[in-house]
């Protein structure tokens, strides 16, 4: 009678709150399912809906999980118990299907995960996309055995050992690294804006009423895919139409790899995703830092793309249609500048982050040798 046929390794990631968590998570899933690994993601319902475009064959697990920083009173004092309900249910997925190894990508919704791993003694790390820790794997980064790191130098506590990786990229942006660069002309060019899930009521406010004060003769070849949250599209939308410019608004553009690669110039936040998208496609950009962001980690982010040559970086504090029109301006009349930004920016890639991200899994999969008695 023929054995039983042992299953492929499971590797749990744990993801969630944002797009940034979410993206280099998707890209890591992705790489293990073609090196042969089951793959399984612990999430919360705002990282749920980022997963359209996860591999089908990732099975997909929403656990409880709570911040502290969100919510009043009495959503505070129920964090304790959400978060222990979440590392519960972890904990007894774990021990029907027991991980080989566990990895966070930050947010508070991958606490349960890196918690229950913890608890299990499981293999476990965590990626950081920024240049300094986030809350969560703050507190992780010395209960796991490496940290890789995004951006580098990260700052990390005592204790912790950091790896160099960079920030992996999702299959549909690897797809279009290097992308011909079509530059700007008297015909139709693209401009994309997004603003993230944070902060991004004012660049909804800024963006449309800069593009309406740019020249007619360069504003009549404009089209505008702008990423805006519900409660500010009325007012993005009319912006848009008072000034005659055709523009695609929504919430969310789940091909935005693609409309990243057919673009002229990108206006965004410097969250971490955002920039390693940029730099493996290849676009000249404006970036604009969160100024919520405590650490100003997005700062940091903007500094590769910037330095290169290959952005435009303006402080938020600084901010205002005026300026921004003359930014947009300068790129956009300019097709031997704004070419170079292009070529510029790939310089800042890193197109093997997926590959050494995955190889620290598999490093950490490995059976360990044993070390004799003296």
């Amino acid at each position: 009678m023929a054995g039983k046929r042992e299953k492929p390794p499971l590797l749990l990631i744990a993801a969630g709150g944002t797009g940034g968590h979410m993206f280099p998570a998707q890209a890591l899933a992705e790489e293990m399912l073609k090196r042969g690994w089951r793959v399984r993601l612990s999430t919360d319902p705002r990282g749920a809906r980022y997963t359209g475009g996860f591999p089908q064959a990732v099975e997909v697990r929403q656990v409880p999980s709570a911040t502290f920083a969100r919510g009043g009173i009495a959503a505070k004092l129920m964090v304790p118990l959400r978060i222990a309900t979440g590392v519960a249910q972890v904990l007894w997925q774990s021990l029907l299907d027991r991980p080989k190894v566990v990895v966070g990508f930050g947010g508070y919704p991958s606490i349960p995960a890196i918690s229950a791993a913890v608890i299990l003694r499981l293999p476990r790390m965590i990626h950081e996309q920024n240049g300094v820790l986030g809350r969560v794997n703050q507190a992780f980064a010395t209960r796991v055995e490496v940290v890789a790191c995004g951006t580098w130098p990260t700052q990390l506590p005592e204790g912790a050992f950091g790896r160099q990786v960079g920030n992996p990229v999702r299959q549909a942006v690897a797809d279009r690294a290097g992308a011909p660069y079509i530059p700007p002309g008297d015909y139709p060019m693209s401009l994309v804006v997004f603003g993230g899930s944070q902060g991004a009521r004012i660049i909804s406010d800024t963006v449309p009423a800069a593009v309406a004060k740019l020249p007619e003769a360069l504003r009549r070849n404009i089209r505008v895919a702008h990423q805006a949250r519900d409660e500010d599209r009325a007012a993005v939308e009319a912006t848009y139409a008072a000034a005659g410019l055709r523009a695609e608004i929504a919430p969310f553009f789940p091909d935005m790899p693609r409309r990243m690669a057919e673009a002229q110039l990108v206006i965004c936040r410097s969250g971490a995703s955002s920039v390693a998208d940029l730099a493996m496609i290849g676009r000249p950009s404006i970036l604009i830092p969160l100024a919520a962001a405590i650490r100003d980690e997005q700062t940091a982010n903007a500094r590769g793309l910037v330095s290169a040559g290959a952005a435009i970086l303006i402080p938020e504090s600084r901010l205002d249609s005026t300026m921004l029109a003359g930014h947009i301006a300068s790129v956009l009349e300019d097709p031997v500048a704004a070419t170079a930004m292009a070529h510029a920016a790939l310089t800042q890639a890193v197109p093997d982050a997926t590959v050494k991200l995955a190889a620290l899994v598999e490093a950490l999969a490995a059976p360990k040798p044993r070390t004799e008695p003296q």
